[in-house]
């Protein structure tokens, strides 16, 4: 976390009583939740009462406040997880789940060179940077920089300050990542982007030998394509890919049911393995079912946007105020060169 010698560090910002400054997720009778930001003076008004913020700073994590109305709120600081769901964003987040079947599955561990990109509002960013640690390198490039902003924003809030392996690069991820790493030298490369598959050969270049690629995309069209270039690249393993969904269940008495709700499909996710320099890939034995390749690829053909895959693009008015509440806050830096 941060390494500020005159100043607690992050791994301290999360344990003990609460501070002036924290993060403090109320959650009330019916299991709504807040999240406010502890202020000298300051109060939580809903429409039945309000508390003192007083009331709430020195107190142990876990403690119990009642408002004027007699309304309790169980206070917490709010789990990585939280405040990914509930953080300002520019982009579209990648969501919890899928974050921690990244970090599982590209197998990210403390110390390692890892590069992602792009970056978007910085949510897997934070829990790429829990797994690599304070020893490990975390490359993060983002060609946009109003994204880059907001993610150093939300990244920078949640660890309390700067992290010590974190480096935010603006750019094209094919120009950046030749320049700040050698060949070679990249444990991991995990890419959130609409055509991933125009940066394998950076990838390639950069990613030492039995390192891992990762690869988020949101649409079946975009993983076939991934999956087919990898195959003809001929300097990665054989792709695999899927997705993950998550059903809650709804636990009251003997009433133990699935929650009506699910978070079903956000993304599928694609891992391959860089091979040995100048190793041939064994040849695939299983023959593909008749039509599986279209023989006109024009469809593949041309620059890729939101709109091509159904997503909404990002309103730049939205995203405009987004960096304004951090410029405000004096939470955004320049990205590094």
């Amino acid at each position: 976390m941060t390494t500020n010698s005159s100043g607690p560090t992050g791994a301290d910002l999360r344990r003990g009583p609460f501070r002036v400054g924290d993060k403090v997720q109320l959650t009330d009778p019916r299991g709504r939740m807040h999240t406010v930001e502890l202020k000298p003076g300051a109060t939580f008004h809903t429409h039945k009462g309000y508390f003192r913020h007083e009331d709430l700073i020195g107190r142990p994590e876990g403690w119990v406040v009642t408002n004027t109305a007699g309304v309790e709120y169980l206070a917490l600081r709010p789990l990585l997880s939280d405040y990914v769901l509930s953080m300002p964003r520019g982009a579209a987040v990648v969501y919890p789940k899928d974050a921690g079947q990244i970090v599982q599955m590209a197998d990210i561990y403390p110390g390692a060179v890892v590069v992602e990109a792009g970056v978007g509002s910085g949510a897997l960013t934070m829990s790429l940077l829990r797994a690599v640690g304070d020893g490990g390198t975390l490359h993060s490039i983002e060609r946009r920089d109003e994204f880059a902003a907001v993610a150093r924003g939300n990244v920078e809030t949640f660890f309390g300050g700067s992290h010590p392996a974190w480096h935010l690069h603006s750019g094209d991820f094919a120009d950046v990542v030749v320049r700040i790493a050698e060949p070679g030298t990249v444990d991991r490369v995990v890419l959130d982007m609409l055509a991933p598959w125009e940066n394998l050969d950076a990838t390639a270049t950069v990613l030492a030998p039995g390192g891992v690629f990762l690869a988020y995309v949101a649409t079946a069209t975009q993983l076939s394509r991934l999956a087919e270039d990898l195959r003809a690249d001929g300097r990665f393993a054989e792709p695999v890919a899927w997705e993950s969904m998550v059903r809650g269940w709804h636990l009251e008495g003997l009433a133990v049911r699935p929650q009506h709700r699910m978070i079903g499909h956000t993304g599928f996710l694609l891992t391959s393995r860089r091979l040995a320099d100048g190793v041939v890939p064994p040849e695939r034995k299983r023959r593909p079912a008749k039509g599986s390749y279209p023989t006109d690829a024009a469809e593949n053909a041309g620059e890729w946007n939101e709109e091509d895959l159904g997503e909404r693009p990002v309103s730049e008015k939205k995203l405009r105020k987004v960096v304004r509440s951090f410029a405000e806050t004096d939470a955004l830096p320049a990205p590094d060169a």
